[in-house]
């Protein structure tokens, strides 16, 4: 082979290697974080509306889970109290088919997001509070918070 031909072939194959990163979409940012519904043996499961700032039902009792919703990636701890206090929870993937409906993931799917799950651990009420940040510049923080009643 010519050394032209080397030359060539190699900045193809750089060419080629610098496309492929480039095609590839980066996670996208927070866009949306907030507690879409509240469970408890005293009340069952509850929807939260947009704009709610407190439950409906009195949840006290000793089993009150959360639920959030994070549209976007935000970073894998997320800052998640009650009353100033940490809560742990658990993240599963939120998926989108082509209506828009939000879905578990199944292999193949597209990930839009992710779905937090908070037990109270015995807590029987107080300002639920959840925050993350972007993954990705510029790096915006999320927030939402319920009173839990």
């Amino acid at each position: 082979m010519s050394k032209r031909w080397i030359n060539a072939f190699g900045l193809t194959a750089m060419w080629l290697a610098g496309a492929s990163s480039a095609w590839a979409a980066s996670a996208p940012l927070l866009t949306q974080v907030k507690v879409i519904k509240v469970r408890s043996s005293a009340c069952g499961l509850e929807d939260i509306a947009d704009g709610q700032s407190q439950t409906q039902c009195n949840h006290g009792g000793p089993n009150i889970k959360v639920y959030v919703l994070e549209v976007g990636y935000g970073q894998s701890q997320p800052t998640v109290t009650l009353d100033g206090f940490d809560i742990n929870g658990t993240k599963a993937p939120v998926c989108a088919f082509d209506n828009g409906n939000l879905t578990e993931c199944t292999p193949g799917s597209k990930t839009v997001g992710s779905l937090y799950t908070f037990d109270l651990q015995g807590k029987q009420e107080g300002t639920f509070s959840f925050s993350n940040t972007s993954l990705n510049a510029p790096r915006n923080t999320m927030s939402t918070q319920l009173y839990i009643k």
